[in-house]
């Protein structure tokens, strides 16, 4: 097997000048570097990356910790991770946390001993843990969808005192940071409650997520300030947890259509409870949008194919991933820079599950969600209500 060496010896150039061509280490001439492509090529060389983690301390390799990855929203922001990670020679070890704190901090554990030289993550509802581990190895982590800010309180075995602004506080060795890329949350959701209250329903109910997500907790707050926009009062029996599955989202929304006076409209807050409502309201009997109007958080491939179509907040999935990416080797590169919270924006897709009638146009994505929703003027300056909202009932 050909080494670096007879690369060298073939390109008449030395063995420092092949190491810099191959790693990018240092600038070489375009005829040299050519050479060296040339001699690599011809000989079939293949680096050593074992050797050369060994000398450099880095394995070129990104941990991603992410639950779900059946979760076509998931299996998205993975080929964005995988794509950039990619683009830039770096390999990727992929492991499943199950949303489950315990063994989110295994599979961390396991990614950090094969030495990965960062990690990005998809944190559980209770984080605490994996954020004590992180803090005390300083391992270079991007928290991936959902945040941290302000959602851990208290110390964790005594290393960590509290995390606020994706910072966890250590007593000894100052703040370790971490950087953070996700969706917009809290201005879609208001979007879709006030697109579902300008068509006239004045109960809209919310199937959230799971008690401890940043999304489900920023989802929360959307559907709230939609409330207020359209001028209409906040429920508490118009919003049940689904728990971010779709089983989940069955029972939840079976709880909401047996209250005394149900929603007439509904927003699911990501793709797997979309599939758990839109089964519990087919056991019932009941259709979409005539009985009961549907808006959802996630886009997802087949969205545009159920009968009605799927009116929804498309988040840039990929484009997640790959800013992760990008954000992770800026802080390889830069460990001491500030800790940075990018959001990016999504899209309104206009269908007909919302009620409106179908304008032929497939799927047509409107203006970015992350501007303010329309704003209601008053009750009496909304359209006029089908008969069945004015009833408050779906039965």
């Amino acid at each position: 097997m050909p080494n670096m060496a007879d690369v060298a010896r073939s390109a008449g150039v030395s063995v420092a000048t092949v190491s810099h061509v191959l790693n990018g280490t240092r600038p070489v001439l375009p005829h040299t570097r050519q050479a060296v492509l040339d001699a690599v090529d011809e000989l079939g060389y293949t680096p050593n990356t074992l050797a050369r983690s060994l000398v450099t301390s880095r394995t070129r390799s990104i941990g991603l910790a992410v639950s779900a990855i059946s979760n076509p929203y998931f299996t998205e922001i993975l080929q964005g991770v995988e794509a950039g990670a990619l683009e830039h020679g770096y390999s990727l070890l992929i492991a499943d946390p199950h949303d489950d704190p315990d063994h989110e901090c295994k599979v961390v554990q396991l990614l950090h001993e094969r030495r990965v030289d960062g990690m990005i993550v998809a944190p559980s509802a209770d984080p605490r843990e994996l954020v004590s581990y992180l803090g005390r190895h300083r391992v270079p982590t991007v928290f991936l969808d959902r945040v941290i800010d302000g959602v851990i309180e208290g110390a964790v075995g005594g290393a960590v005192e509290g995390v606020v602004g994706g910072a966890v506080e250590d007593p000894v060795d100052g703040p370790q940071r971490f950087d953070q890329v996700c969706a917009e949350n809290t201005g879609p959701t208001a979007r879709l409650v006030a697109h579902l209250a300008g068509l006239g329903h004045r109960r809209i109910g919310l199937v959230a997520g799971l008690p401890g997500l940043s999304t489900t907790a920023e989802r929360i707050t959307g559907y709230r300030q939609g409330l207020t926009t359209a001028r209409l009062p906040y429920d508490d029996d118009l919003v049940v947890h689904g728990d971010s599955a779709s089983a989940g989202a069955e029972r939840a929304t079976a709880t909401l259509l047996s209250r005394a006076a149900p929603p007439t409209a509904l927003v699911t807050a990501n793709n797997a409870m979309t599939i758990g409502t839109l089964r519990a309201l087919r056991d019932r009997g009941l259709t979409v949008p005539d009985d009961l109007a549907l808006c959802c958080f996630d886009d997802f491939a087949w969205a545009d194919l159920f009968s009605p179509r799927l009116t929804a907040i498309a988040q840039p999935s990929r484009e997640i991933g790959a800013q992760a990416v990008r954000v992770l080797l800026e802080r390889l590169a830069a460990p001491d820079r500030p800790a940075r919270t990018v959001r990016l924006d999504c899209t309104f897709v206009h269908r007909t599950s919302c009620g409106c009638p179908d304008s032929g146009e497939r799927g047509r994505p409107s203006q970015s969600s992350q501007s303010s929703p329309p704003s209601q003027s008053s009750p009496s300056s909304q359209p006029s209500q089908p008969s069945q909202f004015e009833k408050g009932n779906v039965s």
